[in-house]
């Protein structure tokens, strides 16, 4: 696909004139509230679309409302097996003999009149309601004598009975535009007779590690070096996304290389992702191919681990500079990336992940003026309470922790140090690794 073509289907993005740098000029960190709010504020869905079969639209987006064909149930039919009457002809002080005039299966309707005041049809669960009847006494409550069945009192008019569109409304949005299709609604749409499904043109996202030091795994290793899982965790963490993804590798510390893959990466993809290269080292290039090739939106947050997070925009492509600690990677993907790279895919509303309140058993040392996430335990006590633990180290570069742990302690920014026995945020891993 050439780049003119491409960029015909990108996200239309816009970044207001001018934009703060919060790494020059101003010497706090920018809050992680307002970084959420710029980067809200500039995403915005790609737009193009394409129709695709129900049964390939699992994790897609939808691009329109679906709204049902028809009613379902589509006929007023029986939820149980039994015998189906008239309602007001049941009896309220005595038993009453009925007639059976015949039988309802599912798919096979009674064929027979109406059903008159002291008659009754056999009915199967999910049988059409034979004309005349408009209750349904289950088998178990009935007693049966040859053509007839003796029903007691105490059936209510009605019961046991399926409206037509009692589930669906025809006519009714059953997927609203911005749902992610999920099983559920490959089920409902299919239970609907819908084949096909308008969809937004998936993601595209572009990824690539920087360093001199970086080695994939395979290569030679010497003294000094150090293996790249970033960009494995990146692919991992996108791929529970459904985006496209192309990997452009590990980037050497040179600015014409830095340039080149940032380049090429905005040519290729609606988001360009990079780890490292993000701080203030002489050798790092990617603020510097930032401002020459885009616009910046903010550069440094005030949250740990993960405060130097570059965003702002390359072209057509929405760009997120994440730290080189592979710690950090994953904290500021979750809490910053993820929901925007949602949002671009036409996801409606995509929200914070869902947190929890915990007791927590562990002293968690805290600064004000940042959000910290802690990586922790959540499980339940002998007494069926939540209780959570930090998982120990807190160094950014300890990946074994962030796969010891199954959630995120929350602190907030004017919080202070956490004593055990404190109640604290905890945002779990559920859904998300």
């Amino acid at each position: 696909m050439t780049l003119s073509r491409h960029r015909e289907n990108v996200p239309r993005m816009s970044l207001p004139e001018p934009l703060p740098d919060c790494y020059e000029g101003d010497p706090d960190l920018l809050p992680p509230g307002e970084a959420r709010r710029r980067i809200r504020a500039h995403v915005r869905p790609i737009e193009a679309t394409e129709t695709i079969a129900v049964i390939d639209a699992l994790g897609r987006v939808a691009a329109r409302d679906a709204v049902s064909p028809m009613d379902v149930p589509g006929h007023t039919n029986s939820a149980m097996d039994g015998y189906a009457c008239a309602g007001d002809s049941l009896p309220r002080d005595a038993p009453r003999w009925y007639e059976v005039v015949g039988t309802a299966w599912a798919g096979r309707p009674f064929a027979g009149p109406a059903v008159g005041p002291s008659q009754a049809v056999r009915i199967m669960t999910g049988a059409i309601l034979p004309a005349g009847a408009d209750t349904v006494v289950m088998q178990e409550h009935v007693e049966a004598d040859g053509g007839r069945v003796r029903i007691p009192p105490g059936n209510r008019p009605g019961q046991h009975v399926r409206r037509a569109g009692e589930d669906v409304a025809a006519g009714a949005v059953v997927v609203p535009r911005g749902r992610r299709i999920m099983p559920a609604e490959m089920g409902l749409l299919a239970s609907l007779g819908v084949a096909g499904i308008e969809v937004r043109r998936t993601l595209r996202v572009a990824y690539f590690s920087t360093g001199d030091e970086i080695r994939a795994p395979g290569e030679p290793f010497e003294p000094g070096l150090v293996y790249d899982s970033n960009r494995f965790t990146m692919h991992g963490m996108l791929g529970r996304l459904g985006v496209d993804v192309v990997d452009l590798g590990i980037v050497p510390d040179r600015r014409e290389a830095v340039f080149d893959a940032l380049r090429e990466a905005s040519a290729r993809a609606d988001v360009v992702l990079s780890s490292g290269g993000a701080s203030t080292g002489e050798a790092d290039y990617v603020k510097e191919a930032l401002h020459a090739l885009g616009r910046v939106g903010f550069w440094r947050i005030a949250i740990r681990p993960g405060r130097p997070l570059a965003f702002g925009l390359l072209g057509d492509s929405v760009f997120f500079g994440l730290p080189g600690n592979p710690v950090a990677v994953m904290v500021t993907f979750y809490q910053f990336v993820e929901p925007a790279l949602r949002a671009a895919a036409g996801e409606a509303d995509p929200r914070p992940r869902p947190a929890v309140e915990a007791r927590c058993t562990t002293r968690l040392r805290k600064k004000p003026g940042r959000v910290e996430y802690y990586r922790a335990v959540l499980e339940r006590d002998e007494a069926g309470a939540l209780v959570v633990r930090a998982t120990g180290r807190t160094g950014s570069g300890l990946l074994h922790t962030m796969s010891d742990a199954n959630s995120f302690i929350v602190l907030p920014e004017d919080g202070a140090t956490v004593e055990p026995g404190a109640t604290v945020e905890v945002q779990p891993f559920f859904g998300l690794m």
